[in-house]
């Protein structure tokens, strides 16, 4: 995540980018967090984080609302088995809640999220996967000095509300919590325009 971060923090600096809006979806959240926490804030004035997977993901004695080791070592196990099944079964399932009852499946949704998948370099999606499950951002998160707004569903099964961005709102006291009741981790597509206003309205204030 380190890396992440600092290959973040050279292209802001390269673009000379300043007072922007930094937002980051699911592990995204994640790079935002250690960006902050290596690179401080002086070019950013207002945080997002979007279904984002901080404070920390992995079950520990001090996390006992994480998710336990063995369903992140099944995905990776997954991966190396068949990864193009794996980018379908979470798309069709979990990531947009599509396994809920009643919910009705958009194929175009899957079919994107397994593009996207299967474009990325394998073993950099496989190595993703112990940095955004096992990264540590609570004291990241406590280096948040700008405004920030959270936003989550409160029907994540991929990365729960409780342990993520429940528990990042204690970290960040001053952060603004939004819950989309019923929403899935994959926000961005199936509550798109809501998060949209909610952006556009946090940047403007």
């Amino acid at each position: 995540m380190d890396h992440y971060a600092d290959d973040l923090a050279d292209l802001i600096e390269h673009l000379d980018l300043k007072d922007i809006f930094l937002a980051g979806f699911s592990t995204g959240g994640g790079e935002v967090a250690r960006y902050i926490g290596r690179h401080g804030t002086s070019r950013v004035a207002k945080a997002g984080l979007i279904s984002a997977v901080p404070p920390l993901m992995v079950k520990t004695d001090t996390n006992p609302g994480g998710l336990p080791k063995d369903v992140f070592d099944g995905l990776q196990a997954a991966s190396l088995a068949d990864r193009s099944q794996l980018y379908k079964d979470i798309a069709s399932g979990p990531f947009f809640g599509f396994n809920r009852p009643g919910a009705k499946p958009s194929q175009g949704m899957i079919d994107s999220f397994w593009v996207q998948g299967m474009t990325a370099g394998h073993k950099n999606t496989y190595d993703s996967i112990v940095a955004f499950s096992q990264t540590d951002f609570t004291e990241d998160l406590k280096k948040f000095d700008v405004p920030t707004l959270i936003v989550h569903g409160d029907d994540d099964q991929i990365v729960p509300i409780d342990a993520a961005a429940r528990a990042s709102k204690k970290l960040i006291p001053h952060a603004e919590l939004k819950v989309y009741p019923g929403g899935p981790h994959g926000i961005t597509d199936t509550h798109k325009e809501q998060l949209n206003k909610d952006l556009l309205e946090f940047a403007r204030s």
